[in-house]
C-alpha cells in the first residue's frame, strides 16, 4: 500500500534537473517532522514548507499496489514526445518507495528520480538520486547523483560533506516557512546572498534557486 499526498505534472525547479518536465509524486509522512505545526519547534527539520500530511491533495490517494500507482502517475504524463520522468518526493519518499514500485514505474516507461533526506537506505533501480540532509540527522546513503543542502544549517554545513560521494553539489537558500513567495521573503533574500558568497569562495558548490516559485508554478 502506498499513501500519496499529491501528484502533479510540472517542471523540476531545482538542481541539476531544473527545467525538466516531470510528474511529482509526493508521498505522505516524514521521519524528521510530523508535518503538524504543533510539532515544528521540536522537529529535526523545523524549517520545512511542504504539506505532506494525509492523502487529500491534488491527485492524491491510497494505492493498494505498485502497478496501480504507476498507472496513476502515467495518466498525468502528456501524450507527447519526451522521456517520461517521475520525481518521488515527500515528506520522506523512502519510507514507502520500494523496488516493486520502481520496477512498476520502469515498466510504464518512467525514469525514476528521488529526493530524500538520506536517513534511510535507497532501494535498487533509482535513476537519479538527490540527497538533501537535514540538521544533524545521520545520512546513511553513501553516494548519490546530487547533494543539495538547504543553506545555512548550523549542523549541516557544506564542510560536513566535503568527502561525500556526489556528482553534483548544490546550495539552496533557506526560506522562511511562513513566506512561500521567495521574492518577498527577507530571510531567503539574506540566505541567497550568503549562499552566493559561499559558492563564489568554494566553486565546487553551485547555487540552485527554486525556479518553480520564481516563475509561479507548482
Amino acid at each position: 500500500m502506498y499513501k500519496v499526498k499529491e501528484a502533479f505534472y510540472t517542471l523540476q525547479g531545482e538542481g541539476a534537473q531544473a527545467g525538466r518536465a516531470a510528474v511529482f509524486c509526493r508521498f505522505s509522512k516524514c521521519n524528521l517532522w510530523t508535518g503538524r505545526e504543533k510539532d515544528r519547534a521540536a522537529a529535526v527539520c523545523n524549517f520545512c514548507d511542504t504539506d505532506f500530511v494525509g492523502t487529500d491533495g491534488q491527485n492524491g490517494g491510497v494505492f493498494e499496489t505498485a502497478e496501480a500507482l504507476a498507472d496513476h502517475i502515467l495518466g498525468l504524463w502528456p501524450d507527447a514526445p519526451g522521456a517520461p520522468y517521475v520525481v518521488c518526493t515527500g515528506g520522506e519518499p523512502l519510507l514507502q518507495l520500494d523496488e516493486p514500485l520502481i520496477e512498476a514505474f520502469h515498466k510504464v516507461g518512467f525514469e525514476v528520480g528521488v529526493e530524500t533526506n538520506g536517513t534511510l537506505p535507497a532501494p535498487a533501480g533509482i535513476d537519479w538520486l538527490c540527497v538533501s540532509p537535514k540538521a544533524d540527522a545521520p545520512v546513511v546513503i553513501e553516494a548519490c547523483d546530487e547533494l543539495k543542502l538547504v543553506y545555512p544549517q548550523p549542523e549541516a554545513m557544506p564542510e560536513r560533506f566535503v568527502h561525500f560521494n556526489a556528482r553534483h553539489l548544490f546550495l539552496s537558500p533557506m526560506a522562511s516557512p511562513s513566506a512561500p513567495d521567495g521574492s518577498t521573503d527577507p530571510i531567503k533574500q539574506s540566505n541567497t546572498r550568503k549562499a552566493t558568497d559561499y559558492c563564489l569562495a568554494n566553486p565546487r558548490w553551485r547555487l540552485t534557486l527554486q525556479m518553480h516559485k520564481i516563475i509561479g508554478i507548482d
